[in-house]
């Protein structure tokens, strides 16, 4: 590992094979194309990912974030390289793996209870399964009392506890986020992020979040993974090093934060700068 000394604290980065053992997610010289190969989204991406890391993603626009998820999912096939779940190379989405979007992906004819119940339904639990785990993930998002409510009656924030609801409820071992918060008003996406965090205390998955906002990797990861401009790969993998159970408000408080905050946007604005869209 090595140490960069950042206003004489230290950040630690990450090598991609970090001497663990058994990785959750192994993500091996991805690539992947598109409009037959004029795009490249991604070239030799590569990462591990332990069971029950909190592993944020950041990246310019159009970097390859959601394509790099996407195939971790196995919604989509990478051109190049493969992508290992516990040892399994991944062809195909599999009950183990779990996707949350960010503009919650919720069914408008079904109400809350029916869109928690969906996935539950596709893998064939019984009915009384179905009605005691939709209880009890409502019960502990908060949502208890709009089991009959439809997307369309809920708040912003209120959706998205459906949909962690919904992907916490299959019981999966990674859930891929794909900018969940990104959608929200700040007060409500500080909600949320504490939310997750209570949910990760309890549930211990192995998360990986794709953001644009470094407060929010910083926050919620326990490593973050910054992304080239596309085609994109992994540049750095950085140890946040800060405390679990984690508060929003506490964590921006902390000395380490700042350092990070300002080590990972000095490491981010040359891709920002590459991608384009700097202003």
């Amino acid at each position: 590992m090595s140490q960069h000394n950042v206003g004489g604290d230290p950040v630690a980065t990450v090598p991609r094979s970090a001497g663990r053992k058994s990785p959750r997610i192994v993500v091996d010289r991805v690539g992947k194309s598109f409009r037959r190969g004029a795009v490249a989204a991604l070239q030799e991406c590569s990462l591990e990912i332990q069971p029950s890391e909190v592993l944020c993603v950041i990246g310019p626009s159009g970097c390859g974030k959601t394509t790099l998820l996407r195939i971790i999912d196995g919604l989509i096939r990478a051109d190049t390289g493969r992508v290992l779940a516990d040892g399994e190379e991944i062809t195909r989405p599999r009950r183990d793996l779990a996707m949350v979007f960010q503009h919650f992906g919720l069914f408008p004819w079904k109400t809350v209870s029916g869109n928690v119940a969906y996935g539950l339904r596709v893998q064939g639990r019984p009915d009384q399964e179905v009605r005691a785990t939709v209880r009890h993930y409502l019960e502990m998002v908060g949502l208890q009392g709009f089991e009959g409510h439809y997307p369309y009656q809920l708040s912003g924030g209120m959706q998205q506890r459906v949909g962690l609801a919904r992907a916490f409820a299959v019981d999966p071992s990674v859930l891929l986020m794909d900018e969940p918060f990104g959608s929200l008003d700040a007060q409500t996406r500080e909600v949320m992020q504490g939310e997750l965090l209570r949910l990760w205390r309890i549930q211990r998955k192995t998360l990986v979040f794709v953001t644009h906002s470094i407060d929010e990797a910083i926050i919620l990861g326990d490593r973050v993974a910054l992304m080239t401009h596309r085609p994109g790969r992994i540049k750095e993998l950085i140890d946040v090093g800060i405390p679990r159970p984690r508060d929003p408000e506490a964590v921006r408080g902390s000395p380490r934060y700042a350092t990070l905050r300002r080590y990972i946007w000095n490491e981010l604005k040359p891709e920002v700068a590459g991608s384009g869209d700097a202003p």
